[in-house]
């Protein structure tokens, strides 16, 4: 695996200072604190200017503040940071990281010309991970937020948050010029649930008798509907790849999201772990043989009393079992997101793994119990205090959520139901087949819809052909933002690298490894890459490693 630090910073130097003046930058910096008052500075320029109330994502206004974004870099550039501690340079190294993607966005990505699915702007419920995955607008309206009926300053806000739908979509006609024509049809589906969404709106507490809220929001219902039909009209002319191409897929892996491997890298893991994953199940089909099978529930009630006894399985395990300090707000944080019965033809993947036994899909639920650490206890550092942009966070918050699946089952999660293992090896080869779909795709050496192709013969015992709306989510998320389809292989790789290197140091300095001490720093360490977190954790920077 080709991640020479060095050599990836010097070429990004390169890429990147082909635009500048070749002059260093004249006054250099060794004091961490100037790397947080340029943190804040950086942010600050990243959330762009508004046009007529919205986001300005205009391709004059990214040029004209071109030579601004260069004066954060030089300053970052002009960091001395020989004599910092790790965890600070660390720190370096993700805003590193995130002006690396600005830079990409603006050259390659472009998701606000590229990208309908771009222009979404009101979420509903919140992400699993630190923020929403896939590239998102800075002016979105995120309706979980709110507390309804509204008062005070949430119903101004509200309002204001609508306010900014209208011009949005307007400029978004103007904007979107770009042929990728996976992107663009399947991005339609984004904006048209947008309206339903605006529309449901209207039913929640307190909105029906408030004049002047329904009108924004029939406001917006009627530009979100333009702009659907305009992107519908538009359709007939895209014909153009969606895929960023081999080369820009392994550098922005390197570069941006910090996992030192290149595409050819994970098309080697991801078959790898597609293969282990088939033989480990029919392994484990073998050896259970003469066991019964698991029985889904097939009621409400039986469904809240299997996901009930899970979350206590689970809970009870991670804390007798010394896997991890369960705060006391983990379990209820698990407990917001059980779920509910699902009939059996409406059952994607993942419900169908949950009416089986929930645990391994709980287990993935180890997501919430970082969000929890991130409202509860936010990082000392404010460069980790709020959600890493462009998605960095992916192969740690993913890669982790997947990992533990694995990790929770071979320290003895399934001991009392031995067929749950089955679902676990199932779970990880769905991941891998549609992290290589997504591979393929944005190599353009398929299309989304061949992508979703492998995604849904690989995964075993056709579970990934019941439910359709999951399968086009999924590969149309993966293709609007690199890396994220392969980060919960990629990451769970990653994770147990940095958990074999933490033993290793243990076993070499004779102290005893405890997986508690292991998952504890992790989560400390808070959601950054996996391996900015692993050279904290271990003093071993793997992306100087050739």
């Amino acid at each position: 695996m080709k991640a020479n630090f060095l050599s990836l910073y010097l070429l990004a130097l390169v890429l990147f200072v082909s635009c500048q003046s070749n002059e260093r930058p004249s006054v250099i910096s060794s004091d961490y604190n100037d790397l947080t008052t340029l943190f804040n500075d950086w942010r600050a320029f990243e959330n762009p200017p508004l046009l007529d109330g919205a986001p300005d994502y205009t391709a004059s206004t990214f040029d004209k503040r071109w030579d601004d974004f260069l004066d954060l870099r030089n300053r970052l550039n002009g960091m001395d940071t020989s004599n910092w501690a790790i965890n600070q340079k660390v720190d370096f190294m993700i805003v590193w990281a995130e002006m690396n993607g600005y830079e990409f966005n603006y050259r390659t990505l472009k998701p606000w010309v590229r990208d309908p699915a771009y222009y979404k702007s009101v979420w509903m419920a919140r992400s699993d991970v630190p923020a929403h995955e896939g590239p998102t607008h800075h002016g979105t309206t995120e309706v979980w937020t709110y507390d309804f009926p509204l008062t005070g300053d949430q119903r101004s806000k509200f309002l204001s948050d609508l306010a900014v739908i209208p011009p949005l979509n307007t400029q978004a006609k103007n904007n979107l010029t770009g042929n990728a024509k996976d992107l663009w049809v399947t991005g339609i589906r984004d904006i048209r649930t947008q309206s339903l969404n605006l529309k449901g709106l209207k039913d929640l507490p307190g909105i029906a008798g408030d004049n002047e809220i329904t009108s924004a929001i029939d406001e917006a219902i009627t530009s979100t509907d333009e702009l659907v039909g305009w992107l519908e009209d538009e359709s007939s002319s895209k014909t153009g790849p969606s895929g960023i191409g081999k080369d820009a897929y392994s550098w922005y892996l390197q570069n941006v999201h910090l996992i030192p491997m290149t595409w050819e890298d994970e098309v080697m893991l991801l078959k790898t772990e597609l293969a282990g994953a088939w033989s480990a199940l029919k392994l484990e089909e073998h050896k259970n043989r003469d066991l019964p099978q698991l029985e889904a529930a097939d009621s409400p009630e039986a469904y809240d009393e299997l996901a009930d006894k899970a979350a206590t399985s689970l809970m009870t395990f991670l804390e007798e079992k010394d896997i991890v300090t369960v705060k006391d707000y983990f379990e209820p944080a698990l407990r917001e997101h059980l779920g509910s019965f699902v009939p059996e033809d409406r059952r994607n993947f993942f419900w169908i793994t949950a009416h089986n036994d929930p645990r391994p899909l709980y287990s993935h639920f180890y997501h919430w119990f970082e969000l929890a650490i991130m409202d509860n206890e936010p990082h000392e550092s404010v460069i980790r205090r709020s959600p890493l942009l462009y998605n960095i966070f992916d192969s740690r918050n993913e890669g982790m959520a997947t990992a533990v699946e694995e990790l929770f089952m071979d320290a003895g999660l399934y001991e009392d139901s031995p067929r749950s293992r089955e679902i676990v090896y199932i779970m990880i080869a769905q991941r891998a087949a549609r992290g290589l779909g997504s591979l393929y795709a944005h190599a353009n050496e398929m299309t989304m819809e061949e992508a979703g192709g492998i995604h849904s013969e690989y995964t075993p015992r056709g579970w990934m052909k019941t439910e359709k709306e999951l399968l086009i989510f999924e590969q149309h998320l993966y293709l609007r933002q690199p890396g994220y389809g392969t980060s919960y292989i990629t990451g769970k790789h990653l994770v147990k690298n940095a958990l074999a290197e933490f033993a290793k140091t243990k076993e070499s300095s004779a102290e005893p490894f405890q997986i508690k001490e292991f998952f504890d720093r992790m989560n400390s360490i808070g959601s950054i890459p996996t391996s900015l977190g692993h050279w904290e954790l271990t003093g071993v920077n793997t992306l100087e490693r050739k």
